[in-house]
């Protein structure tokens, strides 16, 4: 799949999970607090739909990034670099976010309270 592809695809996902986002967080029915949070953090479904927004910000802002980056001429001789070093950041940040959101656990939250 080409950058350019790729860019509009995750723009695409990118509106459907912050729809979903402000739906669920900013305009829920009733009163949302933390034990809302929890509840829905014990679904794995919620918990794969956090994982794929994180994945496809990643893809959209660091590919961008590294859209602009390129754009310098003394940057864009150094591409490789530039695009090793961005993967590195996104895949550290990826396996961070993804090891957050599998390890919460509302159950031993709840215990501490």
């Amino acid at each position: 799949m080409g950058f350019f592809r790729m860019q509009r695809l995750t723009a695409i996902a990118l509106v459907a999970f912050m729809a979903l986002h402000m739906v669920v967080v900013h305009y829920p029915p009733g009163h949302l607090d933390f034990t809302r949070v929890l509840e829905r953090l014990a679904n794995p479904l919620w918990k794969a739909i956090d994982i794929a927004f994180l994945g496809t910000v990643l893809l959209h802002g660091l590919g961008g990034l590294y859209d602009a980056l390129i754009d310098k001429e003394r940057i864009a001789m150094a591409r490789r670099a530039v695009a090793g070093g961005l993967a590195a950041i996104g895949l550290a940040a990826f396996g961070y976010g993804v090891y957050t959101v599998i390890s919460f656990s509302p159950a031993a939250l709840a215990a501490l309270r």
